[in-house]
């Protein structure tokens, strides 16, 4: 039975075994059909024999003993998550389930973002008996099946009908929940949790109708809520399928065909007679966002009529710095004759010049240097990179930036990138290639309202309304506000434009943030080309999909599952049960537009007293502070960031806090894969104590 039941999940196995190379700090579009070459993590020929065997083998005895086996002799392999996964699923179908509860746990542990295997999970949990981990392992596989795009692995026709598989599966398994919970309970309770449970279960009749086991499940708990017509049709459907829940439904409708007045005729008629189910399903979760109001933009300007202290502010942040068009005062880089070419991989082929007051950047042409003057400044904060205009309006954004943290110039693309790349060769700099075009992979995060004219991507036809990231990025279209105030007409708040963060709740907030700290967000193009920022149907923010994880390079990544970089915070973030449970967003610790910018680069609220973000909600904790921490309540390490934002994130060369903030120090995965693939916030300050110095004293602890 509970093979059965997980076979939509067993089905998909998301082997990471290839991966996507130069995936980081770029735009994906949506109708990109070529995609980078592809690269395997596996270096090691006996780790990657030993993983196919795993892979290739059918009797799940064998593939059990396999998976173990290599993750005995490649405890630090990136292949960890699959192997468990393996194990797991090969359990399943040995009827192991506390083996595959241990596996499938360890493997979520790593990667969390895995509908088909938390569905697995969900059914395995809910014959243990442990409700609650169900459906929860069930909310978070819809949550994944509603943000993500199809996996490499599967073409989109053939993921739409395994998402409907695990979907159906999910919902089957929270509407068993809901049953359960309601048999046991009496009165007005019983009955919502019932109506709940019928809810979850028509949607899952409507996802897979061929699920006897669910229709089954439905039809008694009609019965329950006393609905007769609607328990007949789900026993009646039920028995139509064949397997395990058939004779249980015919023998349902046997009683209550017994149970109706005398002389109705034949069982057989009475069956032919049911109509079929009307499933209508409850409609699925609708994405963070606005529909229905005409896109209309005012500009920042406008804004600044009446808000004039906070645009003031605003026009001091990193957001409104981010593209800004060449003033000399704005140049923050070296340009002086001696400037550090650090960044060079070679001998000085590039020259940073002022001539005339005014900046340039020379590169190597194969007919000998050439100069392009700076049109653009791009950043203010950390680090600022440069771009030039070409004639036809085209961007190019060159590949040497100035760290101010480090005082040098650096081709920031070749440290993303592991080394060079083709947006990193300074010497091909002059061939004007698309990695290096501004408007292609960086205007829709840098610059506001970008439209590809004529819906396509191409550089030379993406305009921009305004540089850098204006008013209206983040609160929406507002033209209609505006009319209103300048008219003295009250703002009727159509679509809850614009945005007022106050009133809104944490997925629409994070939803507007993660339009540019969400590296794995796909831009879909808009009915008239629109890049980022609503077309005509209004909606704000726009709704994308997300890049499943096990498609990045693991250079995304450290072994434990962590994000590396900051790129991905907002993915970071939404791991946590701060977001998920607390309903925790940004504006509870970032100000986006404070008043000390220039001293305040990271936009905090309580900047002075940092433990702040956290007591808003774990006021508590204070009390007993030193219990909690195990250090002394005035040092370092009882901050709260200490332990659960250590700076393991890699920013613009320096290193940043994760926002995965509920983590808590995990000697045990620091132990299995080493403290560069698993850094641990105690080894941070201990740096001269060991792994299992860790494990031993958290134990104790």
């Amino acid at each position: 039975m509970l093979s059965r039941r997980c076979a939509a999940a067993l089905a998909v196995c998301l082997w990471a075994a290839v991966v996507g190379a130069q995936d980081l700090d770029r735009v994906l579009y949506s109708d990109e059909t070529v995609l980078h070459a592809l690269v395997d993590p596996m270096e090691d020929p006996e780790e990657k024999g030993a993983f196919e065997d795993m892979r290739a083998a059918a009797d799940p005895a064998t593939k059990r003993r396999l998976a173990e086996r290599f993750l005995q002799r490649f405890p630090k392999s990136w292949m960890t998550s699959s192997a468990h996964q393996a194990a797991a699923q090969a359990s399943i179908e040995l009827n192991d389930l506390d083996a595959a509860l241990a596996h499938g746990r360890a493997s979520l542990r790593i990667l969390p973002e895995n509908s088909p295997l938390q569905v697995s999970m969900a059914n395995v949990m809910v014959h243990a008996g442990l409700l609650g981990e169900a459906e929860a392992s069930s909310r978070a596989a819809l949550d994944y099946l509603q943000r993500f795009r199809h996996p490499l692995a599967h073409p989109s026709a053939e993921w739409e009908q395994i998402a409907r598989q695990l979907g159906a599966s999910a919902e089957y398994v929270i509407g068993r929940v809901l049953a359960t919970r309601g048999l046991r309970s009496s009165g007005e309770r019983r009955a919502q949790l019932l109506a709940s449970s019928r809810e979850r279960l028509l949607e899952s009749a409507r996802l897979n109708p061929a699920d006897g086991i669910a229709l089954l499940l439905l039809g008694i708990v009609q019965q329950e809520l006393g609905d007769k017509d609607g328990s007949v049709r789900a026993f009646a459907s039920a028995a139509r399928q064949t397997g395990p829940a058939r004779e249980r439904a015919l023998q349902r409708l046997r009683e209550i065909w017994r149970s109706g007045p005398a002389g109705t005729g034949s069982f057989e008629g009475f069956l032919s007679a049911i109509p079929r189910l009307r499933h209508g399903g409850r409609a699925m979760r609708g994405r963070a966002g606005t529909r229905g109001v005409a896109a209309r933009y005012a500009g920042s300007d406008a804004c600044a009529d009446c808000h004039a202290e906070v645009s003031e502010a605003w026009a001091e942040t990193g957001m409104a710095k981010m593209f800004r068009p060449y003033k000399p005062e704005n140049i923050i880089g070296d340009f002086s004759e001696d400037a550090d070419r650090s960044g060079d991989s070679g001998p000085a082929t590039w020259r940073a010049v002022v001539d005339g007051g005014v900046h340039y950047l020379e590169m190597p042409t194969p007919s000998g240097p050439k100069r392009y003057r700076v049109d653009y400044t791009i950043g203010s904060k950390w680090q600022q990179a440069y771009a030039t205009r070409l004639p036809d309006g085209r961007i190019h954004v060159f590949p040497l930036q100035y760290n101010r943290l480090h005082g040098e110039w650096v081709n920031f693309w070749a440290v993303l990138d592991g080394g060079p790349s083709d947006r990193s060769s300074v010497g091909d700099f002059h061939r004007m290639r698309k990695e290096t075009n501004y408007q292609v992979h960086c205007s829709s995060c840098h610059t506001s309202q970008v439209l590809a004219e004529g819906a396509l991507v191409l550089a030379e036809r993406i305009t921009f309304r305004e540089a850098g990231v204006n008013c209206e990025m983040c609160h929406g279209p507002s033209q209609p506000h505006v009319e209103a105030m300048r008219e003295g007409r009250p703002d009727a708040q159509a679509g809850g434009l614009p945005v007022r963060f106050g009133e809104v709740g944490h997925e629409r907030y994070v939803a507007v943030c993660a339009q540019c700290h969400m590296q794995s967000a796909i831009v879909d193009l808009g009915s008239r080309g629109e890049i980022n920022y609503p077309d005509a149907r209004g909606e704000f923010p726009g709704s994308r999909l997300q890049r499943p994880y096990e498609d990045y390079s693991r250079g995304a990544f450290y072994k434990d599952g962590r994000f590396r970089e900051t790129t991905f915070i907002v993915e970071s973030f939404v791991r946590s049960q701060c977001y998920r449970e607390g309903q925790a967003h940004c504006g509870h610790c970032h100000d986006p537009h404070p008043a000390d910018s220039a001293s305040n680069p990271t936009s905090l609220k309580f900047r002075e007293n940092r433990d702040q973000m956290c007591l808003q909600c774990h006021g508590g904790i204070v009390a007993g502070l030193e219990d909690h921490t195990r250090h002394a309540p005035e040092s370092a390490a009882s901050r709260c960031a200490a332990c659960h934002m250590p700076k393991i994130m890699n920013s613009m060369m320096f290193q940043a806090g994760t926002h995965r903030i509920d983590d808590i120090p995990d000697a045990a995965m620091t132990e299995r894969f080493g403290p560069e693939e698993s850094p641990n916030a105690c080894l941070a300050c201990h740096d001269e104590e060991t792994p299992a110095w860790a494990v031993q004293l958290l134990a104790d602890w």
